[in-house]
């Protein structure tokens, strides 16, 4: 068996799974199995403060009456959670969490993945997913408006046409503008995306509008 061409075959992918598990798995948890795991309140950071403070401002009464002022801890309490709320609504069934060194993967979603960046509690279960209907989401934090996550959970459709993402306006007290206290959370949540990165995008933009705005 083992002289023919699927035995060959079959041995040559027992070596490539063994390979793929050594330096995918063992390999990283060698690496950091000293590195502690963060809490939600140490992975807040100020970027995504600024986020959470935009979003207190462009909704106002709701966001008083969900989570009350914009601190660090209301922030973390937010993310935990947005992360129930990403979950139990399905979330990780079409978008993945994961970049991936294939595929051109870094061309579409932005840089590859890296096993730091899931060592803290909003990171169990990871949601490295298998679908891709939608795209993966490790980096879309800061790449849009809250205003404009709102709409399209409220409805999808008015601000992608061929999105086949389902509605959430339970997540609303009646208009994409009325977000509760979990539409508020996942927006948190998606906004966290990639926060700890340099390379955070919207963050820079806003900034320099509230600049702009205090003189």
């Amino acid at each position: 068996m083992f002289e023919s061409k699927a035995g060959i075959l079959f041995i040559a992918g027992i070596g490539f799974f063994a390979f793929a598990f050594l330096s995918n798995a063992v390999v990283p948890m060698v690496m950091y199995k000293d590195l502690p795991e963060q809490t939600a309140e140490q992975v807040v950071n100020d970027k995504l403060m600024y986020q959470f403070d935009e979003l207190s401002r462009r909704y106002p009464g709701a966001f008083r009456e969900h989570i009350g002022e914009p601190t660090v801890e209301n922030c973390a309490d937010a993310l935990r959670l947005g992360k129930q709320v990403y979950v139990g609504e399905g979330c990780w069934h079409c978008h993945s969490q994961f970049v991936r060194p294939v595929s051109n993967d870094s061309k579409r979603f932005g840089q590859v993945s890296e096993t730091w960046e899931y060592q803290n509690e909003l990171q169990r279960p990871v949601m490295f997913g298998t679908r891709r209907v939608g795209p993966d989401l490790s980096r879309e934090g800061g790449r849009r408006g809250s205003d404009w996550h709102a709409v399209h959970f409220f409805k999808p459709k008015m601000v992608s046409p061929d999105s086949p993402m389902p509605e959430y306006p339970w997540l609303f007290d009646g208009a994409p503008d009325q977000p509760n206290g979990r539409g508020l959370a996942l927006i948190t949540y998606v906004q966290w995306l990639g926060s700890w990165l340099d390379t955070y995008p919207y963050y820079e933009e806003l900034d320099a509008e509230k600049m702009e705005e205090s003189f």
